[in-house]
């Protein structure tokens, strides 16, 4: 019986054993066949096995004489440069570097060869920040990874780790040659919960060590903005934009690997994150203008595992205004905030919510992107035919037009582009920006506008002169309703801006409004001189006017300016008779305006108008109607005055009589016309016959009919 069991036992494990020789010659099978393959591999692809070295290369390798090293390095920088690195051999190849396994010869060599093709991996970047704590790696290694940083900080694929050691990176700011980019990436990564008082301190006393930096202001206006009990500091309204840029060895590569892969530009090279070239360095190609798509600040993986994400409504989600407001306080702005200025939802909650970070991180990329390109190009003419140049610009003034008001980073990149501007590189778009900035104040105007606009206007073109007549025109009637939205009750302080801390007396405002409509005056008298009077140039000169006249009733402004002789004269003596009647229609609101103020004089003591002001308009209103209807132009006292003797040799008949409405080069063809309505059947013309009492109330009538309103409304205020 026990012969039969061990019969049978021996017959099922050789049973067994012929069935596992089968299946033991196929996993051999599969061995060969998968190391076939990865041999394969490797000699199509020698980018895995270099890229393996890096990864598995012991520390204290020496690099003298090592050709393996050389061999792989090359490769790698040839993929880097060709299409970029894969998120893998990001870490691989930034934890070889920062570790110093074979030194720190090698490590500047490959942290200028991060290119990545997609993203950034987070862990990689946390791992080489705290290698930056061992204290081996020189500081110059340092500054350069620290750019590097900044340079692909939109690339990263999430950043709450990143903020998880935000108190680490801030210790960095104490070594002098790092602070400037520490500030930086540490611009990019505060939040509310970051600003503690004593990196306040920390700040405050580096600034008192090393100055009032620009790296130090923006950190400190940003924990202000978080935290204004905080730091009260008092800050430059009108500090220079963005941090200081350096030049950056990636920029250049990661746009032509972003374009060869046919992928949309996300990373740092199209925003201010980024370092840029010095000027002159090469041509532009317009990195900087193309508006980035709105995405989300941190990839849906880390959104999930964050506890803290899961709170945030990040902003691409969201498709309609209704969402906006149920979602209003947990919106998550994106990463790039270029992108903001292609969503109009976006622009709906920069409106509603009018929040002061995004804001500030919005004039950041967009005043590093007007000066990368209009001001630090090296060829200035590079950018004249440029189409996306336009649509930047043009997107730009449509996000100012939704919101009514100017970014503080175009009006100060346009103070320092007017000094260098040609006045036809964009000029519609500049002109329009221009119009939009918001009152500077009377002590700064003359340098910032007056200056280079006068020299632009007397070497430009009729019409840009023109352009320009209507820019300030513009610029003029934003100040006003600025001034009569924003006032306050009490009529002593007003705010210019709700989306800045400039703050401007009412007695300050109108030395601003008076410094413009003085210089305005002056560039009018003189181009028309230089114009011969063009009635083009004329009709945007009498828009101005016809806002500056208004400026009390109509605005709330206790200010009334007269136009000067050198425009009011060419005016009352135009070839254009819709000249002449605008001209009366302003003196009709001037007589409005200052009637109401002499009412309003004697109920307030602290309103006043000045005296001379009452003597101009009396005086332009003597010379018109004696000069339109009482035909007395060149008697004395009637303002225009002429020598007898020059009178004589021109030979004019009645020269006294040349500019009424009649005889008036202007009105002369209806006079024409008027005169054969009324004496069909006279063969010779006599206008002076239109002049008694019922033909001149006829003929007034008939002008009126011919749609010259002006006239019609200035005689009945007489």
């Amino acid at each position: 019986m026990a012969a039969k069991q061990n019969t049978s036992g021996s017959t099922e494990s050789d049973q067994s054993s012929l069935t596992e020789q089968p299946s033991s010659r196929s996993f051999n099978r599969s061995v060969r066949v998968a190391e076939k393959e990865r041999r394969k591999t490797e000699a199509e692809d020698p980018f895995v096995p270099a890229l393996k070295y890096f990864s598995d290369v012991e520390a204290g390798t020496p690099l003298i004489g090592n050709d393996e090293f050389e061999r792989n390095l090359v490769l790698v920088e040839r993929v880097a440069y060709s299409r970029g690195l894969s998120p893998e051999a990001i870490s691989v190849m930034l934890e070889f570097a920062m570790s110093l396994r074979m030194g720190t010869s090698p490590c500047v060599r490959i942290l200028k060869c991060l290119i990545p093709a997609t993203v950034v991996p987070q862990e990689a970047v946390v791992r080489a920040v705290v290698w930056l704590g061992v204290g081996k790696i020189p500081i110059s290694t340092q500054i350069l990874f620290i750019k590097w940083v900044l340079t692909v900080f939109d690339m990263i694929d999430a950043k709450d780790q990143l903020r998880a050691i935000y108190g680490f990176i801030f210790s960095f700011v104490t070594e002098e040659n790092l602070c400037p980019f520490i500030c930086h990436l540490l611009y990019l990564l505060t939040r509310k919960e970051s600003v503690r008082v004593f990196r306040v301190r920390k700040l405050l006393e580096l600034q008192s060590k090393l100055g009032r930096q620009p790296f130090l202001l923006h950190l400190l206006s940003l924990y202000r903005v978080f935290c204004p009990e905080l730091v009260t500091l008092s800050i430059p309204s009108r500090m220079r934009i963005g941090f200081r840029n350096h030049n950056s060895p990636w920029k250049s590569a990661l746009i032509a690997v972003q374009k060869r892969n046919g992928s949309q530009v996300v990373s740092s090279a199209s925003l201010p994150l980024t370092i840029k070239d010095k000027p002159g360095s090469r041509k532009r190609k317009y990195g900087h203008l193309e508006l980035p798509v709105l995405n989300s600040l941190v990839n849906k993986q880390a959104q999930a595992e964050s506890p803290f994400s899961r709170k945030l409504v990040p902003l691409v989600q969201l498709s309609s205004f209704t969402q906006l407001l149920e979602n209003v306080h947990r919106i998550e702005l994106p990463a790039q905030m270029g992108s903001l200025l292609g969503s109009s939802l976006a622009l709906q909650y920069l409106d509603c919510v009018q929040d002061e970070s995004a804001l500030l991180r919005l004039n950041f990329w967009l005043g590093y992107a007007l000066h990368e390109e209009f001001l630090f190009c090296g060829d200035g003419r590079a950018s004249q035919n440029s189409e996306e140049a336009l649509q930047f610009l043009d997107k730009l003034l449509s996000t100012q037009h939704f919101l009514q008001e100017a970014f503080s980073s175009s009006e100060a990149f346009l103070y320092k582009f007017l000094s260098v501007w040609d006045g036809s590189l964009h000029r519609p778009q500049i002109l329009s920006l221009l119009s939009n900035i918001p009152v500077v104040p009377s002590s700064q105007i003359g340098r910032l506008l007056f200056e280079p606009l006068m020299q632009l206007f007397f070497t430009s073109s009729l019409f840009f002169k023109c352009g320009l007549m209507e820019c300030l025109n513009n610029m003029l009637l934003k100040w006003l309703t600025w001034h009569s939205v924003y006032a306050l009750e009490d009529d002593l302080d007003i705010s210019l801006n709700s989306h800045t801390s400039i703050n401007m007396t009412l007695s300050g405002f109108k030395d601003s409004v008076m410094e413009l409509v003085h210089f305005v005056g002056r560039l009018a008298s003189l181009g028309l001189q230089l114009e011969c009077s063009h009635s083009l140039f004329l009709t945007f000169i009498l828009d101005f006017y016809e806002t500056v006249c208004d400026t009390f009733l109509k605005y709330g402004l206790p200010l009334v300016v007269m136009p000067p002789p050198g425009v009011f004269y060419p005016a009352l003596f135009s070839l254009d008779p819709i000249s002449v009647d605008r001209l009366a229609f302003i003196m009709y609101r001037y007589k409005v305006n200052l009637t109401s103020a002499k009412s309003q004089e004697k109920v307030t003591e602290a309103f006043h108008i000045s005296r001379q002001t009452f003597r101009e308009f009396n005086n332009y209103v003597v010379v018109m109607v004696n000069c339109l209807w009482n035909s007395k132009m060149f008697h004395p006292g009637m303002g225009v005055q002429l020598g007898e003797e020059l009178l004589l040799k021109s030979n004019v008949p009645q020269n006294w009589t040349s500019f009424d409405l009649v005889h008036h080069p202007a009105f002369m063809s209806y006079a024409v016309d008027f005169h054969q309505r009324c004496w069909p059947e006279r063969k010779e013309v006599d206008l002076n016959s239109i002049k008694h009492s019922k033909p001149w109330s006829w003929y007034l009538e008939y002008l009126y009919s011919q749609g010259y309103d002006g006239l019609k409304q200035f005689v009945p205020a007489l």
